[in-house]
């Protein structure tokens, strides 16, 4: 599809919430679409005064107050619903007033109405306003009226947006982009993503994953110029294809009264105070862990024994080498005094006897996350350092201790956790990158190749995120064969900050396709102490993973 995609908005006004001013905003400098045509809805009450409001409200005052606090006491910037005027953005952009047939849920838009949007020979509808649209609006525009719903439609249908996953503690948080249909959030799926709930505040939890949510529209409108309309059909109903029967209540507002929140409050801020007594008497400290054995799989992880960092740091994504009949066991050092992490090595022999940790690269920025490996009898080193949002190379100039600084892969990206991997006489860079700000750096896997290590120019995957899921998008580790199969490890951070590991098998990994499927789940069940798992490598008989144990403070 050579042509750009014409696009109508349905809006209530045009003061927009910022992350719907970004979404316009971008959608008007893309190369694939142009905005034709604004919806107004014109059926839209007077304003009230706060004490009006109040009164006229009283059964969900509760709720409503707890709204407003939350947003206080849990600000974040880039705020994605600070309101934002888009009358200059789509100054000269047709305007299409419209007064609907509303019932007590729904807009129907008359006969005459959808006619005149069919007159401007839209292919999609996006819809910012409006309630529950009915009839022939659906089918006004080649694909459709498209439409968030922030949330898993197939198990959260209704809202407040992400309310219900914080005050019920879902361990994520869904949201899709659909075409809609005349049942409730069961139109067909366009993109679908997860991301980690956040457990203190519904405010922050929705502005995350709105943050995030920017990207679905501009993506799959590239995907369907690229394909064409044909493919592009076809894909969305594979991908549709199951059945889709949802289960759950549904969830409402309106059930919020000031009984059903004051009892949902009580019980959210006991965890709260629950938590806070724990960090008291409780510290947390990232400790590796390691087993020597021949076979990488099957793993008993409670055999494995613990390398203990001092009090005063942690240690962190271990990525081990083996050389010279010994191990390099590769960390993030950090010191909490300094709040920051450097890059240090732990020799080990084949015993399991270490010494204790050299550091091999400090810089003024935090580094985490060394990944280590060999290429053209070298070692190169890429650390995380995102702060500086950039990918860095490091190359061993007197093994093990002595690095330089090589080469930025790349810049102007806030990328995390880069992995590289060799494969097809191609280097597969697998980074998870914040593309919108306001986003976690948790849930979206990137993936880039080139022909040379050496470059400054990688090529992004058309297909980018490749993985949309904070359960399994972040490396986690080097990706490693196994019985002819490619494993790629990932953290699972759902349940908080890497909380477990995935093995995900990479089945397709090309130019044009990526596919990779869950084979294995790790969760640190084996030690009552341990919080979370994060990392797993290996090198010859050795395989070290790191683990969050749960110290008393005092004694």
């Amino acid at each position: 599809m050579s042509k750009k995609l014409r696009v109508g908005l349905l809006l209530d006004s045009y003061e927009l919430p910022l992350w719907e001013y970004v979404l316009v905003e971008r959608l008007i400098t893309a190369s694939y679409a142009s905005i034709n045509l604004v919806i107004l809805n014109t059926n839209q009450k007077s304003g009230k005064g706060l004490l009006r409001r109040a009164v006229s409200n009283w059964q969900h005052i509760v709720f409503n107050l707890y709204t407003r606090l939350d947003a206080k006491l849990f600000d974040v910037q880039p705020n994605a619903f600070e309101p934002k005027d888009a009358t200059e953005l789509l100054d000269g952009v047709a305007t299409l007033r419209v007064t609907p047939v509303s019932t007590r849920f729904s807009d129907r838009f008359s006969v005459e109405d959808v006619r005149e949007v069919e007159h401007y020979d839209l292919d999609i509808l996006l819809r910012f306003g409006f309630r529950i649209l009915r009839g022939g609006i659906l089918h006004s525009t080649r694909h459709g009226v498209w439409s968030y719903h922030h949330g898993d439609n197939r198990v959260n249908r209704g809202g407040p947006a992400g309310f219900w996953e914080v005050f019920e503690q879902w361990d994520v948080t869904g949201s899709i982009l659909q075409v809609l249909s005349e049942e409730l959030d069961a139109g067909k799926t366009l993109y679908r993503s997860f991301s980690q709930t956040d457990q203190r505040s519904v405010h922050r939890n929705r502005n995350n994953y709105y943050w995030k949510s920017v990207s679905f529209v501009p993506r799959v409108m590239r995907e369907l110029c690229a394909v064409g309309a044909v493919d592009f059909c076809d894909k969305v109903d594979e991908r549709n294809k199951e059945i889709s029967a949802y289960s759950n209540r549904l969830f409402r507002a309106e059930h919020l009264t000031n009984w059903k929140m004051l009892k949902l409050l009580t019980v959210h801020c006991l965890r709260y105070i629950r938590d806070m007594c724990a960090r008291t008497i409780y510290v947390d400290q990232w400790t590796l862990f390691f087993n020597i054995k021949k076979d990488v799989f099957p793993v008993s992880f409670w055999r494995f024994k613990a390398i203990v960092p001092p009090k005063d740091r942690f240690f962190a994504d271990p990525c081990v080498v083996q050389r010279d009949n010994g191990y390099y066991i590769y960390i993030e050092e950090f010191i909490y005094r300094s709040n920051k992490g450097h890059i240090s090595v732990i020799e080990m022999d084949q015993q399991g006897r270490c010494k204790a940790p050299v550091k091999v690269i400090k810089e003024a920025h935090h580094l985490s996350y060394p990944f280590v490996f060999s290429h053209r009898d070298n070692y190169f080193l890429i650390p995380e350092s995102g702060s500086t949002k950039a990918v860095d190379l490091y190359e061993c100039v007197e093994f093990p201790f002595q690095w330089k600084f090589r080469l930025r892969l790349m810049e102007g990206v806030e990328a995390v956790d880069t992995t590289v991997f060799y494969h097809h006489d191609k280097w597969w860079l697998f980074t998870t990158i914040v593309e919108n700000p306001g986003a976690s750096d948790l849930d979206e896997l990137f993936l880039f190749y080139s022909d040379e290590l050496h470059s400054t120019s990688w090529t992004p995957h058309p297909m980018n995120p490749v993985v949309s899921d904070v359960r399994s998008a972040r490396p986690a580790g080097r990706i490693f064969v196994h019985d002819g199969r490619i494993i790629r490890p990932s953290q699972n951070s759902s349940r908080r900050y890497g909380f477990g590991v995935k093995m995900n098998e990479i089945r397709i990994l090309d130019e044009k396709e990526y596919e990779e499927v869950e084979i294995q789940s790790i969760e640190p069940d084996w030690d009552k102490r341990l919080m979370a798992t994060h990392t797993f490598n290996h090198a010859g008989n050795l395989t070290v993973i790191d683990g969050n144990v749960r110290r008393r403070r005092f004694f």
